[in-house]
Protein backbone atom coordinates (compact mmCIF):
# COMPACT_ATOMS: atom_id res chain seq x y z
CA UNK A 1 0.00 0.00 0.00
CA UNK A 2 2.65 2.21 0.91
CA UNK A 3 4.72 1.55 -2.29
CA UNK A 4 1.39 2.60 -4.31
CA UNK A 5 0.96 5.71 -2.34
CA UNK A 6 4.49 6.73 -3.34
CA UNK A 7 4.31 5.82 -6.51
CA UNK A 8 0.94 8.42 -7.06
CA UNK A 9 2.94 10.79 -5.16
CA UNK A 10 5.45 10.76 -7.95
CA UNK A 11 3.69 10.34 -10.58
CA UNK A 12 1.68 13.65 -9.23
CA UNK A 13 5.22 15.62 -8.85
CA UNK A 14 6.66 14.32 -11.85
CA UNK A 15 2.81 15.82 -14.11
CA UNK A 16 3.37 19.01 -11.89
CA UNK A 17 6.56 19.56 -12.83
CA UNK A 18 6.19 19.19 -16.75
CA UNK A 19 3.07 21.48 -16.57
CA UNK A 20 5.56 24.38 -14.81
CA UNK A 21 8.46 23.66 -16.71
CA UNK A 22 5.85 23.77 -20.16
CA UNK A 23 4.21 27.08 -18.72
CA UNK A 24 8.02 28.28 -17.87
CA UNK A 25 9.15 27.31 -21.28
CA UNK A 26 5.87 29.11 -22.80
CA UNK A 27 6.94 32.13 -21.14
CA UNK A 28 10.20 32.08 -21.82
CA UNK A 29 9.43 31.74 -25.55
CA UNK A 30 6.86 34.92 -25.05
CA UNK A 31 9.59 37.62 -23.50
CA UNK A 32 11.74 35.92 -26.82
CA UNK A 33 9.63 36.84 -29.04
CA UNK A 34 8.94 40.93 -27.72
CA UNK A 35 10.79 43.97 -28.95
CA UNK A 36 11.66 45.95 -26.16
CA UNK A 37 12.45 49.62 -26.85
CA UNK A 38 13.81 52.25 -24.59
CA UNK A 39 11.87 55.81 -23.79
CA UNK A 40 13.36 58.37 -21.73
CA UNK A 41 11.75 61.79 -20.92
CA UNK A 42 12.76 64.90 -18.61
CA UNK A 43 9.94 64.81 -16.30
CA UNK A 44 9.98 62.46 -13.29
CA UNK A 45 6.75 63.93 -11.65
CA UNK A 46 4.95 62.54 -15.02
CA UNK A 47 6.16 59.19 -14.68
CA UNK A 48 2.90 57.78 -13.25
CA UNK A 49 0.95 59.27 -16.56
CA UNK A 50 3.86 57.80 -18.78
CA UNK A 51 3.36 54.20 -17.39
CA UNK A 52 -0.33 54.45 -17.49
CA UNK A 53 -0.07 55.37 -21.27
CA UNK A 54 2.62 52.84 -21.39
CA UNK A 55 0.32 49.91 -20.70
CA UNK A 56 -2.52 51.18 -22.89
CA UNK A 57 0.25 51.09 -25.84
CA UNK A 58 1.23 47.26 -24.20
CA UNK A 59 -1.82 46.02 -24.19
CA UNK A 60 -2.54 46.92 -28.13
CA UNK A 61 0.96 45.52 -29.11
CA UNK A 62 1.26 42.88 -26.80
CA UNK A 63 5.08 42.26 -28.79
CA UNK A 64 6.41 45.23 -27.66
CA UNK A 65 7.68 45.75 -24.13
CA UNK A 66 8.46 49.63 -23.27
CA UNK A 67 10.72 50.71 -20.91
CA UNK A 68 10.63 54.33 -18.82
CA UNK A 69 13.40 56.10 -17.97
CA UNK A 70 12.96 59.68 -16.46
CA UNK A 71 15.86 62.11 -15.87
CA UNK A 72 15.84 65.28 -14.05
CA UNK A 73 15.25 68.43 -16.43
CA UNK A 74 18.74 70.29 -15.96
CA UNK A 75 20.74 66.90 -16.98
CA UNK A 76 18.49 65.14 -19.37
CA UNK A 77 20.47 67.39 -22.79
CA UNK A 78 24.19 65.74 -20.94
CA UNK A 79 22.96 62.49 -20.46
CA UNK A 80 21.23 61.94 -23.07
CA UNK A 81 24.15 63.59 -25.52
CA UNK A 82 26.92 61.34 -23.97
CA UNK A 83 24.30 58.55 -24.37
CA UNK A 84 24.31 58.64 -28.04
CA UNK A 85 27.65 60.09 -28.80
CA UNK A 86 28.49 56.57 -26.99
CA UNK A 87 26.61 55.07 -29.91
CA UNK A 88 23.49 53.91 -27.54
CA UNK A 89 20.48 55.68 -26.26
CA UNK A 90 17.22 55.77 -26.09
CA UNK A 91 14.98 54.04 -29.25
CA UNK A 92 12.63 57.11 -28.44
CA UNK A 93 12.45 60.06 -26.22
CA UNK A 94 11.50 63.64 -25.69
CA UNK A 95 13.48 66.04 -27.36
CA UNK A 96 13.98 69.30 -26.92
CA UNK A 97 12.44 71.90 -29.41
CA UNK A 98 14.28 74.42 -31.89
CA UNK A 99 17.54 74.60 -31.27
CA UNK A 100 17.58 71.71 -29.21
CA UNK A 101 16.47 69.53 -31.77
CA UNK A 102 18.89 70.89 -34.14
CA UNK A 103 21.32 70.52 -32.29
CA UNK A 104 21.06 66.42 -31.89
CA UNK A 105 19.47 66.46 -35.39
CA UNK A 106 22.89 67.98 -37.49
CA UNK A 107 25.17 65.43 -35.15
CA UNK A 108 23.53 62.72 -36.82
CA UNK A 109 21.55 61.44 -33.25
CA UNK A 110 18.13 61.80 -34.65
CA UNK A 111 15.88 59.81 -37.17
CA UNK A 112 13.72 62.00 -40.37
CA UNK A 113 10.52 61.01 -39.21
CA UNK A 114 8.53 61.99 -42.40
CA UNK A 115 9.06 58.81 -44.40
CA UNK A 116 7.90 56.62 -41.28
CA UNK A 117 5.08 59.23 -40.51
CA UNK A 118 3.05 60.90 -43.57
CA UNK A 119 0.43 61.98 -41.00
CA UNK A 120 3.34 64.90 -39.61
CA UNK A 121 2.03 67.01 -42.67
CA UNK A 122 -1.47 67.29 -41.27
CA UNK A 123 0.15 69.19 -37.74
CA UNK A 124 0.55 73.38 -37.81
CA UNK A 125 2.89 75.16 -39.20
CA UNK A 126 4.02 76.95 -35.87
CA UNK A 127 4.03 73.21 -33.96
CA UNK A 128 6.59 71.58 -36.64
CA UNK A 129 8.69 74.48 -37.34
CA UNK A 130 10.05 73.76 -33.47
CA UNK A 131 10.48 70.20 -34.49
CA UNK A 132 12.37 71.22 -37.72
CA UNK A 133 16.26 71.26 -38.15
CA UNK A 134 16.97 75.17 -40.50
CA UNK A 135 20.21 72.96 -41.49
CA UNK A 136 18.56 70.55 -43.99
CA UNK A 137 14.78 71.35 -43.37
CA UNK A 138 13.82 67.86 -42.48
CA UNK A 139 11.51 67.24 -39.66
CA UNK A 140 13.01 65.47 -36.80
CA UNK A 141 10.44 65.35 -33.78
CA UNK A 142 6.85 64.50 -33.81
CA UNK A 143 5.43 67.60 -31.87
CA UNK A 144 3.85 67.04 -28.62
CA UNK A 145 2.87 70.05 -26.46
CA UNK A 146 2.81 74.07 -26.88
CA UNK A 147 3.62 75.82 -23.30
CA UNK A 148 2.73 79.70 -22.33
CA UNK A 149 3.93 81.31 -19.79
CA UNK A 150 2.35 83.73 -17.23
CA UNK A 151 1.30 84.52 -13.79
CA UNK A 152 -0.15 82.16 -11.41
CA UNK A 153 -2.35 83.37 -8.58
CA UNK A 154 -4.02 82.51 -6.09
CA UNK A 155 -7.54 82.54 -5.98
CA UNK A 156 -8.07 82.21 -2.33
CA UNK A 157 -5.93 85.12 -1.19
CA UNK A 158 -7.16 87.34 -3.81
CA UNK A 159 -11.05 86.99 -2.35
CA UNK A 160 -9.87 86.82 0.89
CA UNK A 161 -8.10 90.58 0.05
CA UNK A 162 -10.57 91.79 -2.31
CA UNK A 163 -7.97 91.76 -5.03
CA UNK A 164 -8.91 91.95 -8.73
CA UNK A 165 -7.11 91.10 -11.86
CA UNK A 166 -5.14 93.61 -13.01
CA UNK A 167 -5.25 95.40 -15.59
CA UNK A 168 -1.94 97.42 -15.86
CA UNK A 169 1.67 97.05 -14.05
CA UNK A 170 1.02 99.25 -11.21
CA UNK A 171 -2.10 97.65 -10.38
CA UNK A 172 -0.39 94.54 -10.33
CA UNK A 173 2.52 96.33 -8.16
CA UNK A 174 -0.57 97.41 -5.94
CA UNK A 175 -2.06 93.70 -5.60
CA UNK A 176 1.59 92.59 -4.16
CA UNK A 177 1.77 95.23 -2.07
CA UNK A 178 -1.59 94.44 -0.49
CA UNK A 179 -0.74 90.52 -0.14
CA UNK A 180 2.57 91.27 1.41
CA UNK A 181 0.77 93.66 3.82
CA UNK A 182 -0.76 90.80 4.53
CA UNK A 183 2.01 88.91 5.21
CA UNK A 184 2.56 86.64 2.52
CA UNK A 185 5.37 86.74 -0.15
CA UNK A 186 4.46 88.55 -2.99
CA UNK A 187 5.92 86.99 -5.80
CA UNK A 188 7.44 83.35 -5.31
CA UNK A 189 10.17 83.52 -8.26
CA UNK A 190 13.81 83.22 -7.69
CA UNK A 191 17.19 83.98 -9.12
CA UNK A 192 19.39 80.66 -8.46
CA UNK A 193 18.68 78.37 -11.13
CA UNK A 194 19.09 80.81 -14.44
CA UNK A 195 16.76 78.77 -16.65
CA UNK A 196 13.86 80.39 -14.09
CA UNK A 197 15.08 83.31 -14.89
CA UNK A 198 14.45 82.97 -18.64
CA UNK A 199 10.85 81.86 -17.47
CA UNK A 200 10.84 85.23 -15.66
CA UNK A 201 11.03 86.90 -18.97
CA UNK A 202 8.90 84.92 -20.80
CA UNK A 203 6.00 86.28 -18.45
CA UNK A 204 7.14 89.78 -17.76
CA UNK A 205 9.54 90.62 -20.56
CA UNK A 206 6.90 91.58 -23.47
CA UNK A 207 4.53 93.33 -21.81
CA UNK A 208 7.80 95.72 -20.89
CA UNK A 209 10.02 95.61 -24.22
CA UNK A 210 7.00 95.32 -26.85
CA UNK A 211 6.22 91.82 -27.40
CA UNK A 212 6.02 90.58 -31.16
CA UNK A 213 6.81 94.16 -32.67
CA UNK A 214 9.84 94.13 -30.71
CA UNK A 215 10.83 90.45 -31.45
CA UNK A 216 10.03 90.84 -35.02
CA UNK A 217 12.68 93.90 -35.13
CA UNK A 218 15.02 92.24 -33.81
CA UNK A 219 15.12 89.08 -35.68
CA UNK A 220 14.95 91.14 -38.70
CA UNK A 221 18.18 93.34 -37.22
CA UNK A 222 15.94 96.21 -37.19
CA UNK A 223 16.54 96.68 -33.34
CA UNK A 224 19.14 94.93 -31.11
CA UNK A 225 19.16 93.95 -27.53
CA UNK A 226 20.58 97.38 -26.97
CA UNK A 227 17.49 99.21 -27.80
CA UNK A 228 16.14 101.14 -24.81
CA UNK A 229 13.00 98.69 -24.80
CA UNK A 230 14.89 95.85 -23.67
CA UNK A 231 17.27 97.77 -20.76
CA UNK A 232 14.25 99.11 -19.90
CA UNK A 233 12.71 95.22 -19.34
CA UNK A 234 15.72 94.20 -17.48
CA UNK A 235 15.66 97.00 -15.75
CA UNK A 236 11.91 96.80 -14.31
CA UNK A 237 12.93 92.74 -13.79
CA UNK A 238 15.69 94.07 -11.68
CA UNK A 239 12.62 96.42 -9.01
CA UNK A 240 10.60 93.16 -9.29
CA UNK A 241 13.50 91.86 -6.23
CA UNK A 242 11.42 94.02 -4.02
CA UNK A 243 8.81 91.13 -4.15
CA UNK A 244 10.88 87.89 -4.15
CA UNK A 245 11.45 85.85 -1.41
CA UNK A 246 14.35 86.75 1.30
CA UNK A 247 17.39 85.44 0.10
CA UNK A 248 15.80 84.97 -3.53
CA UNK A 249 19.07 84.45 -5.53
CA UNK A 250 19.11 81.12 -3.54
CA UNK A 251 16.14 80.62 -4.52
CA UNK A 252 15.82 77.29 -6.67
CA UNK A 253 13.01 75.85 -8.90
CA UNK A 254 11.40 73.01 -6.52
CA UNK A 255 11.42 76.08 -3.63
CA UNK A 256 9.73 78.42 -6.29
CA UNK A 257 7.03 75.64 -6.74
CA UNK A 258 6.57 74.92 -2.97
CA UNK A 259 6.10 78.54 -2.31
CA UNK A 260 3.11 78.60 -4.43
CA UNK A 261 1.65 75.36 -3.68
CA UNK A 262 2.14 75.91 -0.07
CA UNK A 263 0.45 79.45 -0.38
CA UNK A 264 3.60 81.27 0.76
CA UNK A 265 3.33 83.24 -1.92
CA UNK A 266 0.14 84.53 -3.95
CA UNK A 267 1.62 85.17 -7.42
CA UNK A 268 4.50 82.60 -9.28
CA UNK A 269 5.75 83.54 -12.70
CA UNK A 270 5.77 80.06 -14.31
CA UNK A 271 4.64 77.92 -17.98
CA UNK A 272 1.60 76.61 -18.12
CA UNK A 273 3.51 72.97 -17.68
CA UNK A 274 3.02 73.31 -14.16
CA UNK A 275 -0.90 73.40 -13.37
CA UNK A 276 -0.81 69.33 -13.17
CA UNK A 277 1.56 69.16 -10.67
CA UNK A 278 0.34 71.88 -8.50
CA UNK A 279 -2.90 70.01 -7.91
CA UNK A 280 -1.38 66.85 -7.15
CA UNK A 281 1.17 68.60 -4.74
CA UNK A 282 -1.88 70.53 -3.31
CA UNK A 283 -5.48 69.15 -4.57
CA UNK A 284 -7.25 72.65 -2.38
CA UNK A 285 -5.50 74.97 -3.62
CA UNK A 286 -7.62 77.40 -5.66
CA UNK A 287 -5.73 78.90 -8.82
CA UNK A 288 -5.88 81.21 -11.51
CA UNK A 289 -3.60 82.63 -14.53
CA UNK A 290 -3.36 85.71 -16.11
CA UNK A 291 -1.58 87.53 -18.49
CA UNK A 292 1.25 89.89 -16.84
CA UNK A 293 -0.12 93.26 -18.45
CA UNK A 294 1.34 96.60 -19.38
CA UNK A 295 2.05 100.42 -18.51
CA UNK A 296 -1.72 100.93 -19.75
CA UNK A 297 -4.97 98.67 -19.82
CA UNK A 298 -4.86 99.59 -23.96
CA UNK A 299 -1.44 97.57 -23.97
CA UNK A 300 -1.81 94.16 -25.17
CA UNK A 301 -1.56 91.60 -22.27
CA UNK A 302 1.17 89.13 -24.23
CA UNK A 303 2.38 85.67 -23.14
CA UNK A 304 5.19 83.95 -24.44
CA UNK A 305 4.30 80.76 -26.16
CA UNK A 306 6.64 77.68 -27.66
CA UNK A 307 6.93 74.26 -28.88
CA UNK A 308 7.97 72.61 -25.72
CA UNK A 309 8.81 68.83 -26.84
CA UNK A 310 9.03 66.20 -29.55
CA UNK A 311 9.21 62.90 -29.60
CA UNK A 312 11.84 61.95 -31.33
CA UNK A 313 13.62 58.61 -32.18
CA UNK A 314 17.46 57.68 -32.45
CA UNK A 315 18.76 57.03 -35.98
CA UNK A 316 21.13 54.79 -34.40
CA UNK A 317 18.37 52.34 -32.32
CA UNK A 318 17.98 48.50 -34.30
CA UNK A 319 14.15 49.04 -33.21
CA UNK A 320 12.65 50.90 -35.85
CA UNK A 321 9.85 49.26 -36.23
CA UNK A 322 8.57 49.05 -32.96
CA UNK A 323 10.14 52.51 -31.93
CA UNK A 324 7.71 54.24 -35.03
CA UNK A 325 4.48 51.71 -33.47
CA UNK A 326 5.29 53.51 -29.91
CA UNK A 327 6.28 57.09 -31.69
CA UNK A 328 2.48 57.15 -33.90
CA UNK A 329 0.72 55.79 -30.47
CA UNK A 330 2.26 59.10 -28.48
CA UNK A 331 1.17 61.00 -31.54
CA UNK A 332 -2.50 59.55 -31.72
CA UNK A 333 -5.71 62.08 -30.75
CA UNK A 334 -6.03 59.25 -27.52
CA UNK A 335 -2.50 60.67 -26.08
CA UNK A 336 -3.27 64.35 -27.27
CA UNK A 337 -6.98 64.13 -25.49
CA UNK A 338 -4.79 62.34 -22.57
CA UNK A 339 -2.00 65.18 -22.38
CA UNK A 340 -4.87 67.71 -22.03
CA UNK A 341 -7.59 65.96 -19.41
CA UNK A 342 -4.11 64.42 -17.51
CA UNK A 343 -1.09 66.93 -17.58
CA UNK A 344 -3.35 70.27 -18.38
CA UNK A 345 -0.81 70.79 -21.65
CA UNK A 346 -1.78 72.00 -24.87
CA UNK A 347 -1.42 69.28 -27.22
CA UNK A 348 -0.08 69.88 -30.82
CA UNK A 349 -1.96 67.01 -32.35
CA UNK A 350 -4.47 67.97 -34.52
CA UNK A 351 -7.83 67.74 -33.85
CA UNK A 352 -8.07 67.53 -30.53
CA UNK A 353 -10.15 69.89 -28.93
CA UNK A 354 -7.71 70.92 -26.14
CA UNK A 355 -10.81 73.71 -24.67
CA UNK A 356 -12.68 70.62 -23.19
CA UNK A 357 -10.74 71.42 -20.21
CA UNK A 358 -11.41 74.52 -18.04
CA UNK A 359 -7.80 75.35 -17.35
CA UNK A 360 -6.79 74.93 -21.05
CA UNK A 361 -9.79 76.93 -22.39
CA UNK A 362 -8.24 79.91 -19.90
CA UNK A 363 -4.95 79.54 -21.10
CA UNK A 364 -5.93 79.57 -25.11
CA UNK A 365 -7.77 82.54 -24.15
CA UNK A 366 -4.34 84.47 -23.10
CA UNK A 367 -3.13 83.64 -26.89
CA UNK A 368 -4.84 86.38 -27.95
CA UNK A 369 -2.04 87.93 -27.26
CA UNK A 370 0.90 85.42 -27.74
CA UNK A 371 3.99 85.77 -28.62
CA UNK A 372 7.42 84.22 -29.23
CA UNK A 373 9.13 82.88 -26.31
CA UNK A 374 12.30 85.38 -27.28
CA UNK A 375 15.44 83.40 -26.32
CA UNK A 376 14.30 79.92 -27.07
CA UNK A 377 12.74 80.50 -30.49
CA UNK A 378 14.85 82.61 -31.98
CA UNK A 379 18.10 82.65 -30.75
CA UNK A 380 19.11 78.83 -29.71
CA UNK A 381 20.69 77.13 -32.75
CA UNK A 382 24.12 78.67 -32.36
CA UNK A 383 26.53 79.15 -29.56
CA UNK A 384 26.54 81.08 -27.64
CA UNK A 385 23.08 80.64 -27.56
CA UNK A 386 20.57 83.36 -26.94
CA UNK A 387 19.11 81.73 -23.92
CA UNK A 388 22.56 80.73 -21.85
CA UNK A 389 24.01 84.62 -22.36
CA UNK A 390 20.45 85.90 -21.30
CA UNK A 391 20.20 83.40 -18.13
CA UNK A 392 23.83 83.82 -17.14
CA UNK A 393 23.45 88.11 -17.66
CA UNK A 394 19.97 88.34 -15.60
CA UNK A 395 21.63 86.11 -12.54
CA UNK A 396 24.28 88.39 -12.56
CA UNK A 397 21.51 91.83 -12.47
CA UNK A 398 19.58 90.05 -9.88
CA UNK A 399 22.80 89.39 -7.83
CA UNK A 400 23.92 92.83 -8.67
CA UNK A 401 27.23 92.63 -10.05
CA UNK A 402 25.81 93.58 -13.53
CA UNK A 403 24.07 96.67 -14.25
CA UNK A 404 20.96 96.29 -16.68
CA UNK A 405 22.86 97.67 -19.52
CA UNK A 406 25.62 95.55 -18.90
CA UNK A 407 23.13 92.62 -19.04
CA UNK A 408 22.45 93.76 -22.49
CA UNK A 409 25.49 94.44 -23.67
CA UNK A 410 26.76 91.17 -22.51
CA UNK A 411 23.52 89.37 -24.31
CA UNK A 412 23.92 91.69 -27.92
CA UNK A 413 28.32 90.98 -28.12
CA UNK A 414 27.59 86.99 -27.60
CA UNK A 415 24.89 86.75 -30.58
CA UNK A 416 26.30 89.83 -32.55
CA UNK A 417 29.54 86.81 -32.79
CA UNK A 418 27.67 84.89 -35.41
CA UNK A 419 24.02 86.80 -35.49
CA UNK A 420 24.49 88.42 -39.42
CA UNK A 421 21.89 91.15 -38.88
CA UNK A 422 23.71 92.41 -35.64
CA UNK A 423 27.08 92.53 -37.66
CA UNK A 424 25.77 95.29 -39.72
Amino acid sequence: MKKLLIISLLLVMSVSLGLFAAGTSEQAADSKNKTVIEFWTWRPEDIEFYDAQIAKFEAENPDIDVVQTAHKNTEYNTILAASLSGGSGPDVFQGRAYGGLATFADSGFLEPLEQWMPELKNYSATALLGATSPTDGKIYGSPAVSQTVFMYYNKGVYEELGLSVPRTWDEMIRNFEAVERAGYVALGNGAKDGWTLETMLGGMGPAIYGGTDFYNAVINGEKNFLDPAFIDMVETMKSLSRYLPDMYVGIGYEDMRGNFINEIAPHLIAGSYEAAYFRAQNPDLDFGIFAVPGRKASDPAWVSVYADMNFAMNAGSEKKDAAVRFLKFLSSKEFGKAMVSELKMVTSVPGVDASSDAFISDVLALQKHATPYLFLVGFRYNQPTGSSLWQAAAQGVMAGTLSPREAAQQVQDGIASYYEPFQK
